[in-house]
């Protein structure tokens, strides 16, 4: 039996993988910088945190150095997709790299979310204002 990997397959797993990996590493530098503002497509959209600019930015910034660590642990996974000799490597590539973006993002959000909640609750002109997306 052949287990070989088909090159187009390490191409797509590693593609899909650093593509991912990319878009949360910039995410998470945008929102720490502040630079990440209010949108309907990417970020921690929460009815908290598209309340308003303070809640958004809290949340980012809270989160950034979790996002970041999901961005490259995506990468890493990429990279050992595309040297993979075997489907077995291939599939825990994908699997080890699921599970991580899955662990470290929904962490991150979690605790960008708490720290919305406590800037909002602590500072009454955080709350909510009618500019978001």
């Amino acid at each position: 039996m052949n287990d070989a990997v088909p090159l187009i397959a390490e191409v797509i797993v590693a593609l899909a993988l650093a593509a991912t990996g990319v878009s949360l590493i910039w995410m998470a530098l945008a929102g720490r910088n502040g630079r990440l503002r209010r949108n309907p497509f990417v970020g921690i959209r929460t009815t908290l945190t598209l309340s308003s600019d303070t809640a958004w930015d809290v949340a980012h910034r809270s989160s950034a150095s979790f996002t970041l660590t999901a961005g490259i642990g995506a990468l890493a996974c990429a990279a050992l997709a595309l040297v993979a000799d075997s489907t077995g490597l291939l599939t825990t590539a994908a699997a080890v790299a699921a599970v991580w973006l899955l662990l470290w993002v929904a962490v991150g959000a979690l605790i960008g979310i708490r720290a919305a909640k406590k800037v909002v609750a602590d500072d009454p002109d955080a709350g909510i204002t009618a500019s978001h997306p």
